[in-house]
């Protein structure tokens, strides 16, 4: 059983994102009314399904997005290289008082019965500026580009970055890309500008393009308006609420070929089980199960997605691109920071049924 996508063979890029930089202030377990200093993560969820695929997957990834000229910008920048990602940056000039600026976004890790806490500044961010003309897609795809993948995230910052990345999407099939989107939805980033109706009128046009969906039924319903049923009274790891809702998706949307998403189920800030489903071509998978001591959750859905989409680009049978994702999903947890300080020896091996013994 195949995954149904019609992959390019080869290409210079296996994978382009297309989405915003941020940077994440992290006090650790202090939350941030007690909080004297902070490590600094570069993420984005967009970015970071490339960062990991560069850095653990050695694959060749690159991101199109917006960069200011300004500390924050090296900063981050910096940590693009580091990953190994290629940008296609669309600059921004600092005015040093209020920007554009790259967004931040604040995170403690919570600790026990005590949830981590996200809020954001995202005042005048560059990435929200972003609109359709900013990237010469011709130039970008000039060599071959074999997978696309944009989030909601990105989609929804401002009236302009839906657009961006239809015009993106509509490029990527032009050029025979398999694309992807995470639904990502945040009710906080939605809310400012339209709300939910607003989100599902664009995710919908947006969705039109997109062979590879990945989102748990909270997403499916708040996202793309699909009625579901109430997510919050059984188990979170039954996937069968889940594999209920693909039949109404795959009938709006005839173009979708895959559909995945985590399952977690929260006993504590630190403890989590953890597993994943995918719909692939009209079959069901699912991963095994495993009891997750968490150093750090946030990143956790984004190294699923890589882990999976490493599988299916590289021709894995997709149970195996399943536990993938799964394993460096599970893995990504227990490192600091929103991106991969995983190997990709390590990650099979635990998809494999690996253990956390000492490796000598």
């Amino acid at each position: 059983m195949d995954s149904g996508l019609n992959l390019l063979p080869q290409a210079d890029l296996d994978l382009l994102s297309i989405g915003a930089l941020v940077h994440r202030l992290d006090p650790g377990v202090i939350p941030f009314r007690k909080a004297t200093e902070c490590k600094i993560h570069v993420s984005g969820g967009e970015f970071n399904v490339a960062a990991n695929l560069a850095d653990c997957f050695r694959l060749k990834t690159g991101i199109a997005t917006a960069m200011v000229n300004y500390p924050i910008g090296d900063l981050i920048a910096e940590r693009v290289r580091a990953m190994g990602v290629r940008p296609y940056y669309k600059y921004f000039e600092h005015n040093g008082v209020n920007g554009p600026n790259m967004a931040t976004v604040y995170s403690d890790r919570g600790f026990g019965v005590r949830a981590p806490v996200v809020f954001y500044n995202r005042s005048n961010e560059a990435a929200a500026l972003l609109k359709p003309g900013d990237f010469d897609w011709e130039a970008i795809f000039a060599g071959g580009v074999r997978w696309v993948h944009s989030g909601g995230i990105f989609a929804a910052l401002s009236e302009t970055t839906g657009e961006v990345i239809i015009e993106g999407m509509k490029a990527a099939k032009a050029a025979g890309a398999v694309t992807s989107f995470d639904l990502n939805y945040r009710a906080k980033l939605w809310n400012i500008w339209g709300g939910q109706e607003k989100a599902v009128s664009i995710i919908r046009r947006i969705v039109e393009h997109v062979d590879v969906l990945v989102g748990n039924e909270e997403d499916l319903q708040l996202g793309l308006g699909i009625p579901g049923p109430d997510v919050t009274t059984t188990s979170k790891l039954d996937p069968s609420k889940f594999f209920g809702m693909i039949d109404q998706v795959v009938e709006k949307y005839p173009n979708i070929k895959v559909v995945a998403t985590t399952l977690r189920e929260v006993h504590s800030t630190n403890h989590h089980s953890w597993g994943a489903v995918a719909w692939i071509n009209g079959s069901t998978y699912v991963s095994p199960t495993c009891e997750l001591h968490i150093y750090d959750r946030v990143g956790g859905g984004d190294g699923f997605a890589s882990g999976f989409f490493y599988g299916l680009l590289t021709g894995e049978p997709p149970q195996v691109a399943v536990n993938l994702g799964w394993a460096h999903g599970a893995l990504l947890t227990t490192f600091p920071g929103d991106t991969t300080m995983a190997t990709v020896e390590q990650v099979r091996a635990f998809a494999k049924g690996g253990s956390a013994r000492i490796q000598r």
